[in-house]
């Protein structure tokens, strides 16, 4: 008979205390190596193995310095988050006090910048080491409701027994990643957490759901943005002669002139005033603008010299791919999906038809819709050194991949067969 996961949901909103003695016994036969019964849920199963991998010790916490006060107010200042925290608090906060919860919200580094809620629950969280500044990636303090989600990008519930580390086996976590609706680009997690006894089964929908509301209220800020910008832009284009295009601060397109409009442009990360090498665009003229930059494309032949594109998937959750060349270098943060389809076409650089790619990705060659429209996606900041029909990296260019010094912690959020077989993983496991 088939070891089937246990529904801890279910199970739980029946009777908590023994979901979590069954949770303990689970925890303990997996960790002396036995085959536990039932199992563990998948995602916590995997979570895990890569903590036994890393070395995480489960019977003592580890705790990492606290960011300093100048460090903690800097990160608030600086992170996208601090704009939909009304969000946050008016979706959770009213329900969490009364719950015996705290909300907490961290950056993409797994640092907790913010944290609100029960002033009980809050004093426990201190005994935990859950404060202000605290490190809490997966890989520093186990299976828990702010490292994981980030890890796999997808809300999660960590139950009692399912936290690696026995003194967070008390608690009941759920967190959700907050992603940059724009890009993809993981901007935090926001996590509700309590004592055991508080869960409920609806709490992972929850705050899923609020989650996606601040996400919508990014979006939302982002096109005002664009709005107030193109306003400037107007009188500015109608000045400039040739090819121009007016970018917010992470290039992201408020008008064009003398060109097709490309949503976004690939901008150094460290942008200045004077002449810039652009992926999409080659040799260009930045000019600052109030709110971005006046962007002008300059008419001068390519500079020869070789292209060395490095694509680094060896961290856990940041993922980037670097070009330089003889006229400049310049680096883009990679989404997940975006990160998946660069590591398949890095391993087979004789390149990919969208069927091949669409294989390679959900195991259906048919859903070449989805393909297209991500490589799409991802030529607008790789331009030509992304060749299509196959696609492929351009075949002048020298293509580094970076990869996790254990092939298993690979790409750790994604489910493509082709991944899974590059982790060694059999497909379908």
């Amino acid at each position: 008979m088939a070891n089937s996961p246990i529904n801890v949901t279910h199970l739980a909103a029946v009777d908590a205390a023994r979901a979590a003695r069954v949770l303990s016994e689970v925890r303990e036969a997996a960790l002396a190596g036995q085959r536990a019964r039932p199992a563990p849920r998948p995602v916590i199963g995997e979570s895990w193995r890569r903590m036994l991998r890393s070395g995480v010790d489960p019977e003592h916490d580890f705790r990492s310095d606290l960011l300093s006060d100048e460090e903690l107010r800097r990160r608030r200042e600086e992170s996208p988050l601090r704009q939909v925290l009304p969000v946050l608090r008016e979706g959770l906060l009213s329900v969490a006090d009364v719950a015996r919860h705290i909300m907490v919200v961290a950056d993409a580094e797994g640092r907790v910048l913010w944290r609100e809620g029960c002033a009980p629950v809050l004093r426990k969280a201190d005994l935990l080491g859950f404060q202000l500044g605290a490190d809490w990636r997966e890989d520093v303090v186990g299976t828990n409701g702010v490292g994981t989600p980030a890890v796999v990008r997808r809300p999660v519930q960590v139950f009692a027994g399912e936290h690696f580390v026995r003194s967070q086996t008390s608690w009941t976590c759920t967190g959700a990643p907050i992603t940059d609706p724009r890009d993809g680009r993981l901007l935090g997690v926001v996590d509700v957490s309590g004592p055991l006894e508080t869960m409920h089964p609806a709490t992972l929908a929850w705050v899923d759901s609020v989650a996606k509301l601040a996400e919508a209220r990014l979006r939302e800020l982002h096109v005002d943005a664009l709005e107030r910008l193109r306003a400037v832009a107007a009188p500015v284009l109608a000045r400039v002669g040739g090819r121009a295009l007016v970018v917010d601060r992470d290039g992201w397109t408020a008008a064009v002139t003398g060109m097709p409009y490309t949503a976004r442009v690939a901008l150094p990360r460290a942008a200045g005033p004077g002449r810039r090498w652009l992926p999409a665009l080659g040799l260009c003229s930045l000019e600052p603008l109030a709110g971005g930059w006046l962007v002008r494309a300059v008419d001068e032949p390519p500079v020869p010299g070789a292209t060395r594109i490095v694509l680094d998937l060896a961290q856990p959750r940041r993922w980037s791919v670097t070009v330089s060349s003889a006229a400049g270098s310049w680096s883009h943060e990679l989404s997940p999906r975006h990160a998946e389809l660069l590591y398949l076409l890095a391993v087979r650089r004789s390149g990919r038809t969208a069927a091949q790619l669409a294989r390679d990705m959900f195991g259906d060659p048919a859903r070449t819709v989805t393909v297209r429209a991500e490589m799409s996606r991802v030529r607008r900041y790789l331009g030509t050194f992304l060749a299509h029909r196959p696609y492929r990296f351009c075949e002048d260019a020298e293509v580094d991949l970076l990869l996790p010094d254990d092939p298993r912690d690979l790409l750790p959020h994604s489910t493509a067969p082709a991944v899974e077989e590059g982790r060694g993983t059999p497909v379908g496991s």
